[in-house]
């Protein structure tokens, strides 16, 4: 299997694997992301990073998007996936897997202290996946989150 750093010509294809996460979350009519917007957020401003899972044809057929964030325990950044999607196609093939053992080695390579990501609570295949690895869910956390108008309103 291949890996590649998305660049700013993968633009689209960056919303193309986000509106088909979307889709099988169940959650397209929640994107809001353009082509524009991913462009001036991840490679003007480079708050995040995208992977590509290769086929052997060279087609990608899986991504990964993820960004630092920091641990004050650990002292030290660490990485958190935001998306990572295989096209269902290209399932059970080892891409998830790949994509995630390319994120810990980009993890271990730049001294992070951990990785980490959120899984919908009804998403068992994808759980069961991420316990297989050895991953630890962390039961003992609620995830908040402060967004739109209740963000901006909040803000004043």
């Amino acid at each position: 299997m291949n890996y590649r750093y998305a660049d700013r010509k993968d633009v689209k294809l960056i919303l193309e694997f986000i509106n088909a996460l979307a889709e099988y979350e169940k959650m397209a009519d929640q994107v809001v992301a353009t082509e524009e917007l991913l462009e001036k957020w991840i490679f003007d401003n480079k708050k995040a990073e995208v992977i590509f899972a290769l086929n052997e044809q060279g087609i990608e057929v899986g991504f990964a998007l993820f960004f630092h964030n920091f641990s004050t325990f650990l002292g030290k950044a660490g990485i958190y996936l935001e998306d990572l999607f295989v096209k269902p196609e290209y399932r059970g093939n080892g891409y998830g897997k790949g994509l995630l053992k390319q994120l810990a080695k980009i993890a271990v390579e730049r001294g992070c202290g951990r990785l980490e990501w959120w899984c919908l609570d009804w998403n068992k295949p994808s759980i069961d996946f991420y316990l297989s690895l050895g991953a630890e869910p962390m039961n003992d956390w609620t995830t908040y989150r402060i967004a739109g108008d209740t963000l901006t309103n909040f803000a004043k």
